[in-house]
């Protein structure tokens, strides 16, 4: 049988490597999926691969107007949801000391990755109550973990999420809502190649060979190795399990 039968899937950032690959894997296992990214294009092309069981939004997730109604619009058009994949995010300025920063840079990701994130909870959390539970499954990072000089409100963003992800859990537990975080290292992604050039620029291939340095299994992620730990988090499976932070880092956080 397969593991999201039956399910319906609100996934942000759903025009990304890591949201399609998700979006890609959920149908597979069953599920119907509301996808949701400001990129229409995108996002709309990433739906009609998947066929009738996927929809697509466009949608700027840190506006609480637009966020309340891409909630309402999945319900339209699925009738409920179970799961919600609080995947959007953004890396933002890569490089630059918290004294050299530009705050409308830091503000920008907080925007995205933290607000954007809270607000759906607030949103989407009364409907997989009315479905009598479900499971939040927040995209943090080993970022949200430990940190590196040079990523400081990219860090910051990604350890609130961790903290969204306890009080969540704390706060959802008796409707029978499951809130977890998923933490990755760096993945196989455009986002990666963007930091990798941030941290070095002109020479990205050389910031690679330094971050595969601290990775003990010598690689980075790729997007199944991440969505293989999504589907187990939206899925019955791991009914037991709730806020908490799971790692997919290759042994950087054992170092």
């Amino acid at each position: 049988m397969s593991r999201l039968s039956g399910k319906v899937a609100l996934i942000t950032g759903a025009a990304g490597a890591i949201g399609a690959a998700a979006a890609a894997r959920f149908v597979t296992e069953g599920a119907s999926v509301f996808l949701v990214d400001r990129d229409a294009g995108a996002v709309a092309a990433v739906a009609a691969k998947l066929g009738p069981a996927a929809a697509a939004h466009a949608a700027d997730v840190s506006d609480a107007a637009q966020t309340e109604a891409y909630a309402a619009a999945a319900v339209s058009r699925f009738g409920g949801v179970d799961i919600l994949l609080n995947n959007a995010g953004i890396e933002g300025a890569v490089g630059p000391r918290i004294d050299e920063s530009p705050i409308d840079a830091f503000d920008k990701v907080m925007a995205i990755n933290v607000r954007g994130s809270w607000l759906a909870i607030k949103y989407v959390a009364p409907y997989l109550i009315k479905r009598g539970g479900g499971s939040i499954v927040n995209t943090s990072s080993v970022a949200g973990l430990i940190a590196y000089s040079g990523g400081s409100a990219y860090i910051v963003s990604k350890h609130a999420l961790v903290g969204l992800t306890r009080a969540g859990a704390l706060e959802y537990a008796r409707d029978g809502i499951r809130v977890n975080a998923v933490n990755p290292a760096p993945v196989e992604s455009r986002m990666m190649r963007s930091i990798e050039e941030g941290f070095a620029p002109g020479a990205a291939a050389a910031a690679k060979t330094a971050v595969l340095g601290t990775i003990p299994l010598g690689r980075y992620a790729d997007v199944d190795d991440v969505v293989n730990l999504m589907l187990f988090l939206a899925s019955d499976e791991s009914r037991y399990c709730t806020g908490a932070c799971f790692v997919v880092d290759g042994g950087i956080t054992a170092a």
